[in-house]
């Protein structure tokens, strides 16, 4: 336990925070440690004390005085009421200029309250989004910060130090202020949803309707990790299929309940994006098939009604081209969830006046993250060449990937209907695809009656203005 002054600190040591703070000595920074019960402090610098330069605190008071001034101070406690409670204890101990950083998934309306309530004080408030899990926090996060330049100053050459490296280029940045980070964190996170949705609908498939074992499945996840579909989620499918149950030597993903959890991130992308109008339909989809998987009575209840013969169900389908058939389509969906993310980052930071640089999160999304993937890449070159793009989905790399794979993508969705497989992250993709480029939608319709029940109103293709017709009376329109 030494004696000297911290560059930063780190207080909440659970798995997470103990491994950030790990590998933030690890490359050379004084880091304070603290955590509500002292045992687990001690217990990190007993452990761990060899790895670099540790300062341990029993009290609060005492780890704030120990970290140098402009101090910089990581929460990393659970999302919510504890963050709230931790910051209340600290900004009394606090001087001006001094830094405090949430590490944790908070909801990013927290953080902008959090900050404006702590700019008063005269204090800096960052949200930092931090992905990549326990083993990211240890070996190399990504690393999204959200906050004032003048904390970044302070805050950029750990962080940039600490986080995971692509082609010499670390995976961190300040990405906007106040809680640009962390609602770029909550997107990745969404992201992340409908990418896990898809994987799992193209194993459902090549299970159900192709009759691969879940073995055979791993052998193509691990042969389409070595293709465009490259990324950490496929190579850990692999993983995960090939494993085997240690005490019945089962598939261990049969002898898993098939009741997905999630800790809300998901669902706060989904009502981010409802707010903004921003269609993210696959993030949606994802989002929705988890709680679906949680009504077990429910879906009980149903199979007992609506049973029916398997050999009713099933359909003949050519294996190895269904296989490809899946991969293409599993591109194509992957490709509009990402361009889907990518759209709500735009309008949060246009709502929000945060100015995020789009290329710059695919950068640093390019390693250390949950939904890193090789064709992150490619789109930090698009938003390289056209900073305002208006959708991933027109530029030339993207346009030719779906247009060579639009085809096998409806035949995977029309064989997914007719063997009775759910596929709603793959369908609702594909309608999304349709429904940019249809000339016409339905919505003139919906117009028309929202017009004739509640007098809403509507505009037209042939003159400017926005009208209404009394369709309870002569039907003459009126201009408004």
């Amino acid at each position: 336990m030494a004696e000297q002054q911290a560059t930063i600190g780190v207080t909440g040591l659970a798995v997470m925070g103990r491994n950030l703070a790990r590998n933030i000595a690890r490359h050379g920074h004084v880091t304070a440690v603290h955590n509500r019960t002292f045992t687990k402090t001690e217990a990190l610098v007993d452990e761990f004390g060899d790895e670099g330069t540790f300062v341990a605190s029993e009290s609060l008071e005492d780890f704030v005085k120990s970290i140098e001034t402009p101090r910089a101070i990581i929460i990393m406690v659970k999302a919510g009421e504890p963050t709230d409670a931790v910051i209340d204890e600290l900004v009394p101990l606090l001087d001006e200029g001094d830094i405090v950083v949430d590490g944790g998934n908070a909801h990013f309306a927290d953080t902008v309250r959090r900050e404006q309530a702590l700019s008063e004080k005269g204090l800096h408030f960052v949200g930092m989004g931090v992905s990549g899990g326990e083993e990211g926090a240890l070996h190399g996060p990504s690393i999204m910060v959200g906050g004032s330049e003048h904390a970044y100053e302070r805050l950029g050459p750990i962080v940039e130090s600490i986080a995971a490296q692509v082609d010499g280029t670390p995976c961190a940045a300040h990405v906007g202020p106040d809680a640009a980070g962390h609602f770029v964190k909550m997107v990745h996170n969404g992201i992340e949803y409908a990418d896990m949705q898809l994987i799992a609908e193209a194993y459902d498939l090549l299970r159900s309707i192709a009759g691969l074992s879940p073995a055979e499945i791993a052998d193509v996840f691990e042969e389409w990790n070595g293709g465009d579909l490259e990324s950490f989620l496929i190579e850990m499918t692999a993983d995960v299929l090939r494993h085997t149950d240690g005490e019945g030597g089962q598939p261990f993903v049969d002898v898993v309940l098939d009741e997905a959890e999630q800790k809300g991130t998901g669902r706060w992308t989904v009502q981010a994006a409802l707010d903004l109008g921003v269609p993210v339909t696959g993030i949606a989809e994802a989002t929705f098939a988890r709680s679906l998987s949680g009504h077990t009575e429910q879906r009980a209840a149903a199979r007992e009604v609506f049973t029916t013969d398997p050999d009713e169900q099933r359909v003949s389908v050519d294996r190895d081209v269904f296989v490809d058939q899946v991969r293409a389509a599993l591109y194509a969906s992957k490709v509009v969830a990402y361009a889907q993310g990518f759209d709500q980052i735009a309008a949060g930071a246009e709502e929000h006046g945060w100015d995020v640089d789009l290329g710059s999160v695919a950068t640093i999304w390019r390693g250390g993250c949950i939904i890193r993937a090789q064709f992150l890449d490619r789109i930090k070159d698009a938003y390289a060449e056209e900073p305002d793009l208006t959708t991933l989905l027109t530029t030339a790399y993207f346009a030719d990937a779906v247009k060579g794979g639009v085809d096998a993508w409806r035949e995977v969705v029309a064989t997914a209907a007719r063997g009775g497989v759910p596929v709603p992250a793959f369908g609702s993709s594909l309608s999304y695809f349709d429904g940019l480029r249809r000339e016409r939608l339905p919505a003139a319709l919906i117009q028309a009656l929202r017009d004739d029940f509640g007098a809403h109103t509507y505009r037209r293709v042939d003159r400017e203005g926005t009208f209404h017709t009394l369709w309870a009376g002569d039907r003459s329109e009126q201009e408004i």
